[in-house]
């Protein structure tokens, strides 16, 4: 601004100022660097010249939509920030109409009001501060419980959810009071349901419904993150939890004609999922009776599985263009989690996914991580740097295996479970079906698997075809020397730390042995096991 410009804003002259600001948001749509109001110490008088003109009582409220915008624009402004006074953020709530003295402006200057609170909260750590004080909670959920009695603008809803996401994202002391102390879980959910019932007759939802619905989804995701400080008893929590679980399975199957919105839906949804306890993940299908229609729907079993395979199919979607390592726990982690959760909430999910996943096996000649199916897809993963992606890839396989080593080492392939069976203490090979699983056989072998079971190399997971042995036409002599040549370079390895030899302990964890002829230790008894076994 110029000189003449700040005297006309500090003079309190309300109908020129207005004028200015007009100028100044048409000039700074698009600014993000104000180092140069910084250096020549304008921020702080435009700043405050603001909010003496949105607190004059008897202020024009046309002039307010202009008074916001630059608000907006200056809150961009990281540095600056701690400036801001308690007074200014109350003044803000209130022409939001979520303050202790709300101001009727109208629903877009209100809205005006939201996008410099959103601002403000997520620029400031001292804004933050101020939201455990004021009535900006308190006021969202007041508000946010009369959404299903007024036709609240849908802006509003939608902004309310955004600064309330923002407040629980960065201040956690924040999602006990708007959970417990305000009941927003309960307030939330009905929020989604009714969304839901008015959508319910159209087949697909409106961009700005997904919109509303992923804001509110964000927000049910920050407080419900699971904490020490909850007041609700366990009884009180499998309610809430079920009943989210009951209105998460709708949303799964929203449809919408923008696939990219169907999918942040779905992801938004996937992610809520990782906070709902197990037991409650019986809630994603449903029992079909005789009289229903089962035409539209994924049956199993005399389920509705529909919720279910949405969430394979949204797997199936990350895995096919999820490429980079640097984003696979990111992408991968809450759809895996949430599988995990299916699979040991109940045996029907758990047969089902298993169904999908590892059905009959057929492919023997490939190993299993060979392929574009979702089985080598996961066993792919299931030697991932990603620890975490590996580890949930891990265990969602191995339960749908019934925790048995064998059928584990039959579909992966041995080298591809190691790592799991290393951390559970089954590198021994033992280790049959948990208690926890029905005794009733799954394993139904296909022909192509029979025919060449024989051949098949456990390590690998696949055919392995024969091939010409190494040591024909060597004497004893130049096979030992053979031996012993190998020994004394995996000894060398070993003296210089590249490689730490280790054999399979009582435990069935691998344990590191001081030389490489410690090794021959175990053979005889490991071949008597394997004579057992055979």
């Amino acid at each position: 601004m110029d000189h003449k410009d700040l005297e006309i804003i500090q003079s309190g002259d309300v109908e020129q100022s207005g004028a200015v600001f007009k100028r100044f948001v048409e000039k700074h749509s698009q600014t993000f660097d104000f180092t140069v109001f910084n250096q020549s110490g304008q921020w702080p008088i435009i700043w405050n010249s603001i909010f003496t003109i949105l607190k004059t009582p008897d202020a024009n409220p046309d002039i307010f939509p202009q008074c916001l915008a630059s608000v907006r624009i200056l809150s961009r402004n990281k540095s600056n920030l701690n400036h801001a006074t308690v007074d200014q953020f109350d003044c803000l709530l209130n022409i939001a109409n979520i303050g202790t003295h709300n101001i009727d402006c109208g629903s877009e200057v209100s809205v005006e009001a939201l996008k410099c609170l959103c601002n403000l909260v997520f620029q400031s750590e001292k804004c933050q501060a101020m939201c455990l004080k004021n009535a900006s909670i308190e006021g969202i959920v007041k508000r946010l419980r009369t959404y299903k009695d007024h036709n609240v603008n849908y802006e509003l809803q939608f902004f309310d959810m955004k600064l309330l996401f923002i407040i629980t994202g960065l201040n956690p002391n924040v999602r006990t009071k708007v959970r417990d102390d305000f009941h927003g879980l309960t307030y939330l959910v009905e929020t989604l349901d009714m969304i839901m019932r008015d959508q319910r007759k159209q087949n697909y939802l409106p961009d700005k419904h997904i919109d509303l619905l992923c804001e509110i989804l964000k927000v049910l995701f920050n407080i419900t993150v699971r904490n020490e400080t909850s007041v609700a008893t366990e009884e009180e929590e499998e309610i809430q939890f079920r009943r989210l679980s009951v209105v998460l399975h709708d949303l799964l199957l929203c449809k919408s004609y923008n696939k990219e919105k169907q999918n942040e839906l779905c992801s938004n949804t996937v992610n809520l999922l990782t906070n709902v306890p197990t037991a409650c993940f019986s809630e994603l299908i449903i029992s079909i009776h005789d009289d229903d229609d089962v035409s539209h729907i994924k049956e199993f079993e005399r389920h509705d599985m529909t919720a279910v395979d949405v969430l394979l199919a949204f797997l199936k979607g990350r895995l096919d263009n999820v490429q980079k390592l640097s984003v696979q726990q990111e992408l991968l982690s809450p759809i895996l989690m949430v599988l995990v959760k299916c699979v040991r909430s109940n045996s029907i999910e758990r047969r089902y996914i298993r169904s999908v996943i590892l059905p009959p096996l057929r492919d023997v000649q490939n190993r299993p991580e060979v392929g574009n199916e979702l089985r080598n897809q996961l066993c792919r993963l299931l030697t991932t740097p990603a620890t975490q992606v590996r580890d949930l890839t891990a265990e969602l396989l191995f339960v749908i295996c019934k925790e048995n080593v064998c059928r584990m080492t039959k579909y992966t392939g041995y080298g591809n479970a190691a790592g799991l069976f290393a951390n559970r203490g089954l590198l021994g090979g033992h280790g049959g079906p948990s208690t926890d699983y029905s005794s009733e056989s799954e394993d139904s072998d296909t022909e192509e698997y029979k025919q060449i079971q024989h051949a098949i190399n456990p390590v690998l997971g696949c055919y392995d075809p024969p091939r010409p042995d190494p040591f024909a036409g060597m004497s004893d002599e130049q096979k030992e020397y053979e031996a012993m040549k190998l020994v004394n370079l995996m000894d060398q390895l070993n003296r210089q730390g590249v490689v730490q030899p280790c054999r399979i302990g009582a435990d069935g964890r691998p344990e590191a042995v001081e030389h490489i002829l410690e090794l021959q230790e175990g053979i005889p008894q490991q071949q008597l096991d394997h004579k057992r076994k055979t």
